[in-house]
């Protein structure tokens, strides 16, 4: 008999924790995530899904900035934060709105256009300012205030002037790129391009690999892919909006690093942790790898110690194990 109520509870136990399981990985999952992730997120959200049939991710793509305030300035609820810079979860969401991240993803800037630009067989990596501050040429990017590529835009040009050596170059092209030629997120961007409003923009080269457009590659001293030179990178900087009215964050140029966490209102806080583990194992690497976004491995967890335990023994026991 006592060997009756032993298997009962332990049958009732593998049953609860089955059921357990079985919510952990269901239900709605929302991803607000960078408009540079659209493309590998979309490949992720298929495969996600066919593994963990009851799950259903509803993704969002904006600029990294706007997708933040989505959370911390309206109110919206999101699972999953995929940011295109780490320092935008630390300016905008810690320590009110999430504790950690996790750095999963690099990139770089380069200049894309496509075969009816102006200049397209001149354009290379050491005259290409040239060609852009002919009076012919339009060139765009996106909002600094909205889009860490924005911003990003801004610290290259800055570099470009100390590593070109031409006096007040930095001026000169931001005094050449109208506000029209500004959009909110750098995926805004293409359309402009497409349609010949734009010759070139500035943009992730992970995107340009994604959409199969050509661009001109950056010397590895302006383009903030490397950390070779990440002492040069923080030479420049550029002023962005910050939390409240009025402040202003200085964003100090360095090495690209995208960053996943979980806001805090997560809605299916099982749900993303599942999420996260998948975009940063085997499957989720490879897909990054594949477009263009070569994966940070192992992920580097900061304040990892706040995370829910399910992410800190991932990361423990190896993303890839």
């Amino acid at each position: 008999m006592k060997s009756f109520y032993k298997y009962t509870f332990m049958l009732f136990v593998f049953l609860i924790g089955t059921m357990m399981m079985g919510e952990e990985i269901s239900g709605e999952i929302i991803v607000f995530h960078a408009g540079s992730l659209s493309v590998p997120f979309a490949q992720i959200e298929k495969a996600f899904e066919s593994q963990y049939p009851g799950t259903d991710v509803i993704r969002e793509a904006a600029g990294s900035r706007e997708a933040v305030r989505k959370v911390t300035d309206l109110g919206k609820e999101a699972d999953v934060i995929g940011s295109a810079d780490y320092t935008v979860i630390e300016n905008l969401m810690i320590p009110e709105y999430t504790e950690w991240y996790i750095n999963f993803a690099n990139n770089e800037m380069v200049i894309m256009y496509t075969e009816n630009s102006r200049y397209k067989d001149e354009i290379n990596s050491d005259n290409w300012y040239e060609i852009l501050l002919r009076p012919d040429v339009e060139y765009g990017h996106s909002d600094p205030n909205a889009d860490p590529c924005g911003y990003r835009s801004q610290i290259v040009w800055k570099l470009a002037e100390k590593y070109y050596g031409v006096d007040n170059l930095y001026q000169k092209l931001a005094d050449n790129c109208p506000p029209k030629n500004v959009r909110p997120k750098e995926t805004d961007l293409i359309a402009l391009l497409e349609a010949g409003e734009l010759d070139y923009i500035f943009i992730y080269k992970s995107v340009a690999l994604q959409h199969q457009m050509p661009y001109v590659e950056l010397p590895e001293q302006i383009n903030l892919k490397s950390t070779k030179y990440a002492d040069f990178y923080a030479t420049a900087s550029f002023d962005v909006t910050g939390k409240e009215p009025g402040e202003m964050i200085t964003q100090v140029g360095q090495p690209m690093v995208y960053a996943l966490t979980i806001p805090k209102n997560a809605p299916n806080p099982q749900g993303a942790i599942a999420f996260i583990k998948f975009v940063i194992g085997q499957q989720g690497q490879a897909i990054m790898e594949e477009n263009g976004q070569p994966p940070i491995n192992p992920p580097e967890g900061v304040n990892i110690e706040k995370a829910p335990y399910e992410i800190q023994d991932f990361l423990k026991g190896g993303a890839n194990d």
